[in-house]
């Protein structure tokens, strides 16, 4: 895997990853090459796991360069090996790399020369490369024959204008013009370059260039792109206690009768026949001409694991259902029919027939066949009692109503809000962090309650389900967008919006939860911070033009709570995001249980903010603690902030944790100062240079001058 970035020498603008095919031959066979062909962006790399390589291994490095007075200026490229024990670093280049550049660059939507001169300038943070968003880019390489060795020279190359005329990118490696022929000139003599819609489009349309083109004894390589592909074919299990395990290795594992179970169910609307998963829909008979298929998978994360803590398994199904559901409609799609796959680390009939209900129950509020339930019996690691669980999806629209979505939204078009109390996706593991913070339990009484009801109870409120009461509107063609906000208000608003525009929201236009003011208070998050994860009582958001919108929320608010929310305007020319929510904190004030508001306070104040103070960490190697230490600093409420680790020892564990979740680290080396008072006296720079205004000692096993000590009397600690 090779991760680049461009640098201004203090501003890192990280590049898609890609993966490049260094053997001769197909199978990774065959000696090694200057790189045969190249794909990216890499299938199933998790933009976690992209931001912790730009932050722990590109950005450290710049900094490190930097601050050593050796600045790095231009871009840089990491050669990375991912592993069961984590990312491991295999070299380091001053160069876009060849083949890489050549699916790298075709995706850059900015102007390629801005770049680089905002790079040159030391301008990149007001010049970030952006990147074209579902496309992906194959190369494949011809070489003369005898590459990498001695090459035949001088050979006739034929089919490039063919080649052109299909939409492809021919890079010239190693040719040369005689006699108006184009001839080869070496080893590496092109590369073709398509750039599609997905990976299994762009390699398929590279091969069919590489068809087109001849000259004698054209070594290629035909499996370009195909460990890619293996990877989109195998969906993701995660469980709890290991990401990115492939389903399919825990079904083959699962085969045997005794281990392994379907439940089949009868179809709602009666539209499907067969038998377990296998089932035939006459889309004709239901009513369509021209049809266009849409699925979707979608999975619970740490709400299940919520669901687990209660013991509480009788939302969860509805969850799962309307998760996928939503997202079908989001392409004006009517859900055909539903399946599902329960991992468990050891069989409950009770959980599994109390999430069958749930599912059977959501399936038929929406109108769509409940094909089985794949049940599958893990072994360790996951522990009895646990289970994960997820949904797949299959949904139709005619042809010509598909909602446009991003391209015809326009300026002073109204936004119109669905209510929804449910909280899903990464919003629960805000969730999670906030109970562990305040020592709170499922079974405590749910804020604003009289103990009638707990937490858990609130917490586990299903998602909204908008079909099929939400299809008529949807297909009415007053609506222009419609999207789901269960990853949070903003990024449901963000997948509606072209870029040329913006939006404004205005938080007192529609009810919050309690539940929202409660967390927002709990967990001392910001109203920023709440619009990003959570969705904050909405649970859709529709594009409608403005002279339509009061025509179409009143054809929504016969079935269900909604309203007019905000509007789409000129964009907003000022860093960060282009949605702005007004009166967020002050609707998430009057939204709080009564119980937590201070009644002598008459007027709604702001949100009052906990100065985060910068900590630095100073380690021997060892200690144990500082895993714990980040985990703590990162937890909402934390006033810490961890800035920098130092340790007088180089190569010790804590450098390395130190790294993987993005502090700064330091080694200054006793050994290598002749006094107690130079030592610390390095140190103390160190940590002015950094704004440190609290030291933690975690194993530190030097005496530190009375001088040191006395000038940060009061601001350590052991």
């Amino acid at each position: 895997l090779q991760c680049s970035c461009f640098t201004d020498g203090v501003t890192v603008a990280s590049m898609p990853p890609a993966q490049p095919h260094k053997r001769l031959l197909d199978g990774e066979q065959g000696p090694t090459t200057a790189g045969m062909g190249a794909y990216c962006p890499v299938p199933q790399v998790p933009e976690a796991l992209l931001e912790q390589i730009r932050v722990a291994i590109l950005q450290h490095v710049v900094d490190s360069l930097r601050q050593e007075g050796a600045a790095y200026v231009g871009v840089l490229q990491a050669g990375l090996m991912l592993t069961t024990e984590g990312v491991k670093i295999l070299n380091f280049k001053c160069q876009f790399g060849d083949p890489q550049c050549q699916v790298i660059l075709p995706l850059l939507k900015n102007d390629f020369y801005e770049v680089i001169q905002a790079t040159i300038d030391g301008k990149l943070c007001s010049c970030m490369p952006a990147w074209l968003e579902n496309r992906t880019a194959v190369c494949v390489v011809m070489a003369s024959p005898g590459y990498p060795g001695d090459s035949d020279k001088g050979m006739e190359v034929t089919g490039l204008l063919q080649a052109k005329e299909l939409g492809l990118q021919v890079f010239h490696g190693a040719t040369a013009l005689k006699d108006g022929r184009v001839v080869t000139s070496g080893g590496r003599v092109l590369s073709v370059t398509a750039v599609r819609q997905d990976l299994m489009e762009a390699l398929g349309e590279a091969n069919r260039g590489v068809a087109t083109i001849h000259f004698q004894g054209a070594t290629f390589r035909r499996d370009i792109g195909h460990r890619g592909l293996r990877l989109l074919r195998q969906p993701l299990y995660v469980s709890t206690a290991q990401m990115f395990l492939p389903a399919s290795h825990i079904w083959a594992t699962s085969a045997g009768p005794a281990e392994r179970s379907m439940l089949c169910l009868s179809s709602a609307g009666g539209r499907s026949e067969g038998g377990g998963f296998a089932a035939f829909f006459d889309l004709k008979a239901s009513g369509y001409a021209d049809p266009i298929l849409v699925s979707q998978t979608k999975g619970l994360g740490p709400k299940l694991q919520v669901a687990q803590v209660c013991k509480r398994h009788d939302t969860i199904g509805q969850d799962l259902v309307a998760l996928c559901v939503n997202d079908l409609l989001a392409q004006g799609a009517e859900p055909l029919f539903f399946l599902s796959h329960l991992a468990c680390g050891k069989l409950d009939a009770e959980v599994m027939e109390t999430i069958k209900e749930g599912i059977t129950e959501a399936c038929r509020s929406a109108g769509c066949a409940f094909l089985g339930e794949e049940v599958t019996e893990v072994a360790a690691p996951c522990p009895p009692g646990h289970c994960d669980l997820a949904g797949f999806a299959v949904g139709a629209v005619e042809r010509g109503q598909r909602l446009p979505g991003l391209q015809r939204a326009e300026e002073g078009d109204a936004l119109l809000g669905l209510g929804s109390p449910g909280i899903h996706g990464r919003g629960f593991g805000v969730v999670r962090r906030i109970l562990l913070t305040a020592s709170l339990h499922c079974s405590s009484p749910a804020p604003g309650s009289c103990g009638d009801t707990t937490l858990g109870d609130v917490l586990l409120t299903p998602g909204k389900m908008f079909s099929p009461a939400l299809l008529p509107v949807l297909r009415s063609g007053h609506v222009k967008g419609f999207a789901p906000t269960a990853e949070g208000l903003l990024g449901g608003i963000s997948r509606l919006l072209p870029e040329h525009v913006s939006a404004v929201l205005d938080a007192l236009s529609w009810k919050i939860p309690e539940i929202f003011g409660w967390l927002y208070k709990e967990g001392n998050l910001s109203a920023e911070e709440m619009a990003q994860t959570l969705p904050c009582g909405i649970g859709a958001v529709l594009v409608v033009q403005k002279e339509l919108a009061q025509h179409v929320l009143q054809d929504i608010q016969r079935q269900q709570e909604a309203w007019l929310i905000g509007k789409v305007v000129a964009p907003c020319h000022t860093a960060g995001s282009h949605i702005e929510v007004e009166n967020l904190a002050e609707a998430l004030q009057l939204s709080s249980p009564q119980q937590l508001l201070d009644a002598s306070t008459a007027e709604i104040q702001p949100q009052p903010r906990k100065r985060k103070v910068k900590v630095a960490v100073l380690v021997s190697g060892a200690g144990t603690a500082l895993p714990a230490l980040i985990g703590s600093a990162r937890e909402p409420g934390s006033c810490a902030q961890l800035v920098l680790v130092i340790s007088n020892r180089p190569g010790v564990q804590e450098l390395r944790s130190a790294a993987r979740a993005g502090i700064p680290t330091r080694v200054i080396d006793h050994k290598l100062y002749g006094s107690r008072s130079e030592f610390d006296s390095t140190i103390d720079r160190v940590l002015e240079e950094f704004s440190v205004e609290l030291i933690c000692l975690s194993g530190f096993m030097r005496v530190l001058s009375s001088p040191f000590l006395r000038k940060w009397k009061g601001k350590k600690s052991n």
